[in-house]
């Protein structure tokens, strides 16, 4: 679907004059379809390494005394874009580093007792709670700032639709980072089986299972050791993704002063 959609929208924009442009291109529309095949952390962090390449292209395509020139009339507006896609950046960094602590602290909790961990528990979903909170929070207010653009010079129409590419693999790590366990009792033969499928795997949802479940504390710790590394991988995803669009930032402001 998101890479129809996609097809859809390339169409609308001008015939494409240089390389870069249809590179930047093909990559977007890769993006879009790994994202339509998968919503695994695995595949979230190859689309995040996949923005790596994106914005590769970009860096070259800035270079370009063409788009240089093109920049200049749209400036303010791929700023504003810019500085958005920075915030949710950052809102994807803070709620993977919050997770990555609580499940740093329960881990820890896990080897020191031997006992029940109920106190240790019941901070973890409490933290979990107030990440999810926060991240729904962001995710509804995309809703009303989705963008679109009818720009007619290619250059421009193109690093739009990087921008609305970024958009759209943030917005799947959020969701996925929100993901909770249902009720046991709710829970549909077809959501079960969704769940094993490993284009569906959520590694915090199966935390959260485990952990409202009462599972053992040996299942708990495969969990927990299954979402570290995960977690870690999508960190550093966003990390390099936040230095790229720094830097593109600096790009689109350098030009003004050329």
């Amino acid at each position: 679907m998101a890479a129809a959609s996609f097809h859809a929208r390339s169409n609308s924009l001008p015939t494409r004059s240089h390389p870069l442009v249809s590179e930047i291109d093909e990559q977007v529309c890769r993006l879009r379809q790994s994202q339509a095949a998968s919503t695994s952390s695995s595949s979230i962090g190859h689309n995040l390494n996949g923005l790596q390449v994106v914005y590769d292209c970009v860096d070259q395509l800035f270079q370009l005394p063409t788009t240089q020139q093109a920049v200049i009339n749209d400036q303010n507006e791929l700023l504003d874009g810019s500085l958005r896609l920075l915030d949710l950046c950052n809102t994807a960094r803070d709620a993977l580093s919050q997770m990555k602590e609580s499940v740093a602290e329960l881990q820890s909790a896990i080897r020191r007792k031997q006992g029940g961990l109920e106190g240790e528990t019941r901070k973890y979903l409490k933290s979990r709670k107030i990440v999810i909170k926060a991240v729904q929070k962001v995710l509804k207010g995309m809703e009303n700032k989705k963008s679109t653009s009818s720009n007619n010079v290619e250059t421009i129409a193109m690093l739009k639709e990087v921008e609305s590419a970024v958009v759209e693999v943030l917005e799947c790590l959020l969701t996925f980072i929100c993901q909770s366990s249902s009720k046991p009792s709710s829970w549909s033969l077809i959501t079960k089986l969704k769940r094993v499928s490993p284009v569906n795997e959520n590694e915090f949802a199966d935390v959260d299972a485990s952990l409202k479940m009462n599972k053992s504390t040996e299942e708990v710790q495969v969990h927990l050791k299954s979402l570290q590394p995960r977690i870690q991988d999508l960190l550093e995803g966003v990390e390099s993704l936040f230095r790229r669009l720094i830097k593109t930032r600096a790009s689109i402001l350098n030009i003004h002063n050329l």
